[in-house]
């Protein structure tokens, strides 16, 4: 496969990657997308009540948070392939251990350890497309990885309702193997892009603190409902927390080799687009654990019907995606990530009309349609913007390090739930949790204009990414008197937004 500067010149071997990267990450966000609707069945048969079920979707959270910025580093140094593979059986085998544990404990460890997998698979998995793909070439690329991976929270809640319903909530798990066995096959297809030779290392002291930050301030977050902020081991496990996050600051900003490399949020684009990624996926986890477990604990909704209720959201993303994804590219992506997360918390606040003479058709599906919509506009214009503003040979970190917050805000969100809700879903809990849902989205379509005026000192001479032009996209146009290039939107426009 002939390259020019890292990237394949010959358009037909770029299918396979597209689709391997595709399933790659179709296998963590299946698991992802079935989960929510499980966890009334696994709490009752295993027990724990609401803790047990945040921490089934946060120890999952937490390892892949904690663990994703270093897998992207691995992912730079060692190859976007094997660094895949190993994720893929990773995960494999982990949704194995899922699937037959004896107790709640077992697998929290299991969900743990699956989180370790996905670390290493999704950006692995993005970064194969930005390494495949020219810039003029990403954002319809990757428009096209957001729609079929999307397919994959089309096929969940459908597939995890009828086989929690049907069978037991542990198929949820063990159907993961499929689709690992069969990427694993196709990638072996595949020949790994040639990476800028430099010398390799990992920042462990970085991830030790990372992982501590999180575990303690998540563990704090999700007991204090049950235990209260006297207990002993909330209260340490608040401090360490806190204390692992400040020194991971610190040692980011005084290591030669840092695990986030904390300069590249001085280009406005990535900076920016990644505070907006913040309040855009806490919204987009509080939001979708808050919905599945109203429609099945308050509503009433079994497991299947909660999976087909939650159906327009993914099917919107489908069919949206790449077009969206096409016209960031030709009008730049500020007009999207503006009006996609406002448009996803005007869903949200639709829902506050739900009552106790509940009616879905005229009280839940009108919101869950404008989120769907929001959401579909957002995604692929952030993805394309944090990619686009990063080198090539650092597309694994960056990618990484937009995962990771978008993760990380997720845990938080959820871990901060059952404090939101009260400890008890109702009503009155779940219309406090979408207003604050709400909030999220509104603060993320904000993010640009606060990120606005935040020029980098010396950002000439970041290594990072292209150095923005300091130009519009119209100005590009008449003067060339030819529409510009995606390329063009994305790096030099404004400069605005660059980000997944």
């Amino acid at each position: 496969m002939a390259t020019s500067a890292g990237v394949p010149t010959d358009r037909s071997s770029r299918g396979p990657v597209v689709a391997v990267a595709i399933l790659a990450s179709f296998v963590a966000f299946l698991d992802g997308s079935v989960v929510n609707l499980a966890l009334p069945a696994i709490s009752g048969d295993l027990g724990g009540g609401l803790a047990t079920q945040q921490w089934v979707v946060d120890a999952y959270l937490l390892t892949l948070g904690a663990l994703i910025l270093v897998a992207g580093s691995i992912s730079d140094a060692f190859g976007r392939l094997p660094v895949l593979r190993l994720g893929l059986l990773i995960f494999g085998l982990s949704s194995v251990m899922c699937a037959l544990a004896p107790t709640d404990l077992i697998l929290i460890i299991g969900r743990g350890v699956q989180g370790v997998g996905a670390a290493l698979l999704v950006p692995s998995s993005l970064a194969l497309i930005n390494s495949a793909f020219s810039s003029d070439d990403q954002p319809r690329a990757i428009g096209t990885w957001t729609a079929w991976t999307g397919t994959a929270f089309v096929v969940g809640p459908l597939l995890g309702g009828v086989l929690v319903d049907t069978w037991n909530w542990r198929w949820i798990f063990a159907v993961n193997v499929f689709p690992v066995v069969v990427t694993l096959v196709l990638s072996m297809r595949l020949a790994e892009v040639p990476r800028p030779a430099r010398d390799t290392v990992i920042d462990v002291t970085g991830a030790v603190l990372a992982a501590g930050g999180l575990a303690g301030t998540v563990y704090a977050l999700i007991e204090v409902q049950r235990l209260g902020l006297s207990n002993p081991a909330v209260a340490v496990s608040l401090v360490l927390g806190v204390l692992c996050l400040a020194g991971l600051g610190w040692r980011e900003s005084h290591t030669d080799h840092p695990m986030i490399p904390l300069r590249m949020f001085t280009v406005r684009n990535f900076g920016v687009g990644n505070l907006a990624t913040t309040f855009i996926y806490a919204g987009v986890s509080m939001g979708s654990l808050i919905t599945a477990l109203f429609l099945q604990e308050v509503a009433g909704f079994s497991a299947l019907a909660a999976g087909l209720a939650t159906l327009p959201v993914p099917l919107l993303s489908f069919f949206i995606a790449r077009p969206v994804g096409t016209l960031s590219a030709r009008y730049g992506p500020r007009l999207f990530m503006t009006s996609g997360p406002i448009i996803a918390g005007c869903g949200y606040l639709l829902m506050l009309t739900t009552n106790g003479d509940f009616n879905f058709w005229w009280q839940m599906l009108p919101g869950l349609v404008l989120f769907g919509l929001g959401l579909s506009v957002t995604v692929t214009p952030l993805t394309s913007a944090v990619l686009a503003a990063v080198s090539r040979d650092q597309s694994g970190i960056g990618s990484a390090i937009n995962n990771a917050i978008s993760r990380v805000s997720g845990l938080v969100a959820v871990a901060c739930t059952g404090i939101i809700a009260g400890g008890v879903l109702d009503n009155a809990g779940f219309h406090r949790t979408v207003l604050i849902t709400a909030v999220l989205f509104i603060a993320g379509a904000s993010c640009r204009r606060w990120g606005s005026a935040t020029v980098a000192a010396g950002m000439a001479a970041f290594p990072y990414g292209p150095r923005p032009v300091v130009t519009t996209v119209r100005p590009l146009h008449r003067a060339s008197g030819r529409r510009p290039s995606g390329a063009a939107m994305l790096t030099s426009a404004d400069p605005d937004l660059q980000n997944n």
